[in-house]
């Protein structure tokens, strides 16, 4: 095995690569070698072609309802007494999920080379969250590793049911949509192509929606595949153009929040994960301050984001929280008194608590209606399909047959 070694010599940061058998074996080489200061160390390997096409797929999450599972049989067996290192082994063992298996293994051998369980986490931040590094260093600092692993617990257990509240509400209009969409190109494929027959051999004169049905089925038969493959290839730039252009994905997330329902769902989703998130970490003993720029991070949406640094600013020039709510212009001003109110009586948690509950009924509410308040465009959507399919059918047999009779 190969490990990537990055060193400080002189002021400049240099790299080199060590042949070892394990973690704590090229720890012992390199300070042998008297090399200089160890900044970072990672096991390194020439990629094969199996390794890059992993790689490739590597984008794949871990499952949250398993890495739950994982953190609250850390806590239990922490407050046991037992070692982190043998709890992730023999958790790891019982794993699943391939990526989070690698993960606590990797994690358990960084920790008997002699790293700390902040910097082993570090490490796949992007895969566990900021959030999991964050709570993983606080129970270190505190030496009450198992309630920091427990409330990090709590807190992912309380996102998951949100999720899964919002796919259970979404599911009826979704297949809604979907057998919408497969009945209409069934009928543009396979019913409309012999009434086109029909109506080519009477030379008659078309009314407006046979000639839409009739281009539709033209474009699908001809051009189809060209369609779906461009409106695919457009897809993947604008999401690659999101993940990595700040500025696109600021002005999309923005136009996100203004589409109707959805924009509304994200928003009090953000808002009350943030605020629980907040609550807790403070709660947990982190100040405002690292607390706000922890919780943050759960916020996945540029323009939210950009507005909810007011409040930071607000707390670190000394304008007090409560003044930072008022600044971003997303909250209400009865939650904007509530948290002020808590400011003022030193009473901020029990306050911010009352406030993500507010904010978790809210959502809840609204997501469990979702149905309802689509139901409408839903019926509109299909008597419009309907309507259409009707005129342009109906429209030219009725001209037929008083040509007939004529």
């Amino acid at each position: 095995m190969y490990y990537k070694v990055e060193y400080l010599k002189h002021g400049k940061i240099k790299t080199t690569v060590i042949n070892a058998k394990s973690l704590k074996d090229a720890l012992t080489k390199f300070r042998k070698r008297k090399l200089g200061i160890l900044r970072n160390i990672e096991e390194f390997h020439k990629e094969s072609l199996n390794d890059k096409l992993s790689s490739l797929l590597a984008f794949k999450k871990i499952d949250l309802e398993e890495y739950i599972s994982v953190l609250e049989q850390m806590y239990v067996m922490l407050d046991a007494g037992l070692a982190i290192d043998i709890i992730l082994e023999n958790i790891a063992v019982n794993i699943k999920d391939k990526k989070l298996k690698k993960i606590l293994l990797s994690i358990t051998n960084d920790i008997k080379a002699g790293l700390s369980m902040t910097d082993s986490v570090k490490k796949f931040e992007k895969d566990l969250g900021i959030l999991s590094v964050s709570m993983f260093r606080l129970g270190e600092e505190t030496g009450d590793l198992s309630n920091a692993v427990k409330d990090l617990s709590v807190i992912l257990t309380e996102i998951l049911e949100n999720r899964r509240l919002l796919k259970k509400a979404t599911r009826y209009p979704t297949f809604i949509i979907i057998a919408m969409m497969v009945a209409f190109t069934i009928v543009i494929l396979f019913v409309i192509p012999p009434f086109k027959s029909v109506f080519e051999q009477q030379s008659m004169k078309l009314p407006l929606p046979t000639k839409f049905l009739l281009l539709l089925d033209y474009v699908i038969t001809t051009y189809g595949m060209i369609v779906l493959s461009g409106g695919f290839i457009l897809f993947l730039i604008i999401l690659f153009s999101y993940e990595k252009n700040i500025k696109i994905k600021y002005m999309l997330d923005r136009i996100i929040l203004k589409i109707y329902i959805i924009g509304k769902v994200i928003e009090l989703a953000l808002i009350g994960r943030f605020i629980y998130v907040f609550e807790r970490l403070i709660a947990a003993g982190i100040s405002v301050v690292d607390a706000f720029d922890i919780a943050i991070e759960i916020v996945d949406n540029e323009y939210m984001k950009e507005k909810m640094y007011l409040i930071r600013n607000n707390i670190t020039t000394g304008g007090g929280i409560a003044s930072g709510f008022v600044a971003t212009g997303l909250f209400e001003p009865m939650i904007v008194q509530m948290i002020k109110s808590g400011e003022e009586a030193g009473a901020l948690i029990e306050m911010l608590k009352k406030v993500s509950n507010y904010y978790l009924i809210k959502y809840r509410d609204l997501v469990s209606n979702i149905s309802t308040l689509i139901e409408p465009i839903l019926i509109m959507a299909i008597a419009g399909f309907v309507f259409v399919l009707a005129l342009g059918v109906f429209l030219p047999m009725w001209d037929m047959t008083k040509l007939a009779q004529g």
